[in-house]
């Protein structure tokens, strides 16, 4: 498969199989041809022999015993499953092995750099070497883009923002209140800083309370299309380096992410909770304000989180419970709606 040349550069290469498995960490299947060369990368069931493909589910045996792939990256226990033509690639973590072999085909481009003419940038704002500055981009005053960053056509870089070095900041997207590190990946239509949802109620009416903090961002932050990031009220909300948001996420005020985060599509965190390195909130999911999510927790698709969940444990369900009693419950009331019949 060649990916559409409107949209995505030429493949790289092409490379031999130790030169792939090399790349990627992966060994090859006694044997088979290390010299073959492959030329890029396909799924199993549309792959030919000058392509490497990838299994890791065993839903897929069928597809990977008929694939035509002159390589496939797979974990040791089916790698005897390998048709005769397709070389083996065994992978201790297959699918790190196949983002590595991806990128080995599809490295990273490096936009030109340059502002274009209809960009609006602040006599005040400093702008690093290498930076790219798309139609229609606006730099505030006193904002600081770090070298070799990229800020997409019609995005809004606020007064006094601070971004670090290799920033991707997608077309549409706005930032204020904000210090952010290096490699932040901001996708299109992303709003990060905007007043967090904060207000005292009284006869007058609904009060705003203003929002004095920021938003602190870590290096190597992913944030996707369309996902919203709250200043903080008097503190800051603070997403840890190394996290990564999927679209349509909902942060609010003063929440704290730690490390290595992974936050799936429309989840919704309310303001002041804390998220501990390395947890996982699955889609749709939503946590209560004021709530902490445990080190490595992992919190399952719509579940609705009203307590405090201890490290390392799954809860699923709305209310969410520890996944052992979710299930036990269900199971229960399935007994007791066939014994109602």
């Amino acid at each position: 498969m060649t990916p559409d040349p409107r949209f995505h550069q030429a493949p790289r290469g092409p490379f031999t199989v130790a030169e792939i498995a090399q790349a990627c960490g992966a060994s090859i299947g006694e044997g088979r041809g290390t010299h073959r060369r492959l030329a890029g990368v396909a799924p199993l069931q549309n792959a030919g022999p000058d392509d490497v493909s990838f299994f890791d589910n065993p839903r897929y045996l069928s597809a990977l015993a008929e694939t035509r792939a002159g390589a496939v990256i797979l974990p040791s226990k089916h790698a005897n499953r390998v048709p005769a033509g397709t070389v083996p690639l065994v992978a201790a973590a297959p699918h790190l092995a196949w983002a590595k072999t991806v990128a080995l085909f599809f490295p990273p481009v490096t936009p030109e750099p340059g502002i274009h003419p209809t960009a609006v940038v602040a006599g005040t704002a400093l702008l690093g070497p290498r930076v790219r500055i798309e139609a229609g981009a606006v730099i505030g005053e006193r904002a600081a883009v770090g070298a070799g960053s990229v800020i997409g056509a019609n995005a809004v870089i606020g007064p006094g923002v601070v971004l670090g070095r290799d920033c991707r900041i997608g077309p549409g997207a706005s930032i204020v209140c904000t210090i952010a590190g290096d490699r932040l990946v901001v996708h299109a239509g992303v709003r990060i800083g905007q007043d967090g949802f904060g207000f005292a109620s009284g006869p007058e009416g609904h009060v705003p309370i203003p929002q004095l903090g920021r938003v602190l961002i870590g290096d190597d932050v992913e944030i996707g299309a369309n996902t919203t990031i709250d200043r903080g009220s008097l503190t800051d909300t603070v997403i840890g380096s190394g996290t990564r948001m999927d679209n349509l996420v909902q942060i609010g005020h003063n929440v704290r992410l730690g490390r290595g985060c992974i936050i799936v599509a429309q989840v919704g965190i309310a303001g002041s909770a804390v998220v501990e390195d390395g947890a996982v909130v699955a889609g749709q999911a939503g946590i209560a304000g004021h709530l902490t999510i445990g080190r490595g927790a992992r919190i399952g698709a719509q579940s609705g989180v009203m307590t405090d969940i201890p490290p390392g444990e799954t809860w699923v369900g709305s209310p969410a419970r520890p996944a052992v009693q979710t299930m036990r419950a269900f199971a229960a009331l399935e007994r007791l709606a066939r014994q109602g019949r």
